[in-house]
């Protein structure tokens, strides 16, 4: 959810201990099923940093008093958000009733029987922007509802670009090339991402497989498919820059923030960021407000494929009173609840409207390179092991980027782990 908290920070870093916040006081003591389905609720999620959702609950809370909803905000990692919520759906205390997780743990909860299935039909998946549903789904069956959504995309210095006369590159030749020459003309450095060892890596790296034509995993995590000329070609693009230095190798530390903060003080000119970063380079102190633009981003041939980032939301196998838990997520994702989280909470929203809402594209400028990105994207890989399968892809991509490992190895490599993982199913 990393994606979330950064979206939290300004845009989209996104929420402060697991007693948490309550939106209508304390939580409700007593889990005693209620045969009708209805009655108090937990929400819980990763920590809401800009209190937005607080105040939305109240609104639900103030019209349904007899099926208020407790927010319960997790920690700020989302390591430690999702251990937390395993441990309470491995207990079957549920505490939890709805949850909001990150979209890649959709399959790992639903193959585990943690969170139920929900009806199609009780929301209005048509209005969504298409390829978020795919992330809420699992085995063929709809496990959540999105609720945020996010893509990855190119930040860029439109005031350097428009001195040499150029266009932000819409292929990966295009982005070498000035990383390459613009960039230490003006005194940057070239391009880079979110290339520490962690989540963010596993999505720059899906990118990166995705956009050559390649894939990590198929059939629900059942079928290893890595080993191929577009994950060769997607690996090298990355392992190259750092090589040949348009990546600068200070980047092998970035997350979200770290990169943010080098694009913000007019030291790179490019960066693969989420939408979030808009915010933190448009404010007072940014040495670029103003000489910056996003554009959805590259790949080899031409535009390429981003990863989706984003949540949804998720009624517990264990919940007191499951109608109600539906009943919100309902309202948390009804266009008028979801213009609020574009608004108040800086998190792109889901409903596919209100990316072509004038007012909002006006406060928000880059929406409709989003709506082209996250209509391009893709989940990432869909595993019931999926912390392992990014351990994995972390690792292994690190150390090519580190060029401990060249590409070729590095694919085989992560071909055999991905392997190993896929046979404990």
């Amino acid at each position: 959810m990393r994606w979330i908290r950064a979206a939290g920070r300004g845009l989209l870093v996104l929420m402060v201990i697991l007693t948490g916040y309550a939106a209508s006081g304390a939580a409700p003591q007593g889990r005693a099923p209620d045969a009708g389905g209805r009655g108090p609720m937990t929400l819980a999620t990763a920590g809401d940093l800009t209190g937005y959702l607080g105040r939305v609950l109240e609104g639900w809370n103030r019209s349904h008093p007899d099926e208020r909803v407790t927010l319960v905000e997790l920690p700020d990692s989302a390591d430690e958000t999702r251990s937390q919520m395993i441990t309470d759906l491995r207990s079957g205390a549920g505490r939890f009733d709805v949850l909001n997780i990150d979209v890649a743990w959709t399959s790992e909860f639903a193959a585990a029987g943690w969170i139920a299935p929900v009806d199609r039909g009780r929301f209005p998946l048509e209005s969504f922007l298409p390829p978020v549903v795919d992330t809420a789904t699992y085995d063929g069956r709809l496990y959540a509802v999105p609720y945020v959504t996010n893509a990855g995309m190119l930040f860029y210095r439109k005031d350097v670009l428009d001195r040499a006369g150029e266009r932000p590159p819409r292929t990966w030749a295009e982005l070498e090339r000035q990383a390459r020459t613009l960039a230490p003309a003006s005194g940057l450095a070239g391009y880079a991402g979110q290339f520490l060892p962690y989540e963010g890596l596993t999505v720059n790296a899906a990118e990166a497989v995705y956009s050559a034509g390649g894939t990590i995993l198929g059939d629900e995590g059942e079928r290893v498919t890595v080993d191929s000329a577009g994950a060769r070609e997607g690996i090298a693009f990355l392992a190259r820059g750092v090589r040949d230095g348009w990546i600068p190798r200070e980047a092998l530390t970035y997350t979200e923030e770290e990169s943010r903060r080098a694009f913000q003080e007019g030291r790179l000119l490019f960066l693969r960021n989420w939408p979030y970063a808009w915010a933190g380079a448009s404010g007072s102190g940014s040495r670029v407000a103003g000489r910056f633009g996003a554009v959805p981003l590259p790949g080899p041939d031409g535009p390429g494929t981003s990863v989706l980032g984003g949540s949804n939301l998720a009624v517990s196998s264990h919940a007191r009173h499951p109608e109600s838990a539906r009943d919100l997520i309902a309202y948390l994702t009804s266009e008028r609840v979801q213009r609020r989280v574009l608004t108040e909470g800086a998190l792109p929203p889901v409903r596919a409207a209100l990316y072509g809402d004038a007012s909002l594209v006006r406060r928000f400028p880059y929406l409709p390179a989003l709506r082209a990105s996250v209509l391009a994207a893709a989940p990432r890989p869909k595993s019931p092991h999926y912390e392992q399968v990014s351990l994995a892809v972390q690792a292994v991509v690190h150390d090519a980027m580190a060029q401990r490992q060249t590409p070729e190895a590095a694919v085989r490599r992560l071909a055999d782990e991905l392997a190993a993982i896929a046979r404990r199913r």
